[in-house]
């Protein structure tokens, strides 16, 4: 069974300003630029007829144009417990519209629901248990200012990952042009 995601890819200008951020901060596992993302919808392990039903749900999905991102910050999940490393993406209608799609097209193909709330974000890191939030606020403050990143999203892409290592490699199974 699969393990897949749709999102959308971050360039390599962009992964490549948003590395510059890695920094000593012991217990984080950095994720490879090149599998820098941003999720729309979450699956995890599903089989073969929800996956090929989600494929065409997207390939059938209506036209959008071009989809302007900014990153705007640098965060962290998990509170009293950092979870992750993440840069934060500025709040967008037509970004959150378009997750509402996947998350349709996600049940429309048979997934379960998805109960979380939607916060886009790139993961830049995945934390050890060990690492403790006092040290995340020091990396955080001591990172400094963060220059937004902005980049046009031409295409959606359905990634496969493998289920034993979290945080990549990441595979583009398809991709869907956005150019309405």
């Amino acid at each position: 069974m699969p393990r897949l995601f749709t999102g959308i890819e971050v360039p390599a200008d962009v992964g490549e300003a948003l590395a510059r951020a890695r920094g000593a901060l012991t217990g984080a596992r950095w994720i490879e630029p090149t599998d820098y993302h941003v999720t729309l919808r979450f699956l995890g392990d599903v089989d073969e007829t929800v996956a090929q039903a989600l494929h065409e749900g997207l390939v059938a999905a209506r036209v959008r144009p071009p989809l302007n991102l900014v990153l705007d910050g640098l965060g962290v999940f998990g509170g009293d417990k950092p979870r992750s490393l993440l840069a934060t993406v500025a709040s967008d209608p037509t970004l959150t519209d378009l997750q509402a799609e996947h998350e349709r097209l996600a049940r429309d193909a048979g997934a379960a629901p998805d109960t979380r709330r939607f916060t886009p974000h790139v993961t830049l890191a995945r934390l050890a248990r060990q690492v403790r939030a006092p040290d995340v606020a020091r990396y955080l403050s001591e990172a400094g200012f963060f220059p937004p990143q902005h980049f046009t999203a031409t295409r959606i892409a359905l990634f496969s990952a493998r289920a034993s290592t979290g945080g990549g490699p990441y595979l583009v199974e398809s991709a869907y042009p956005l150019d309405g």
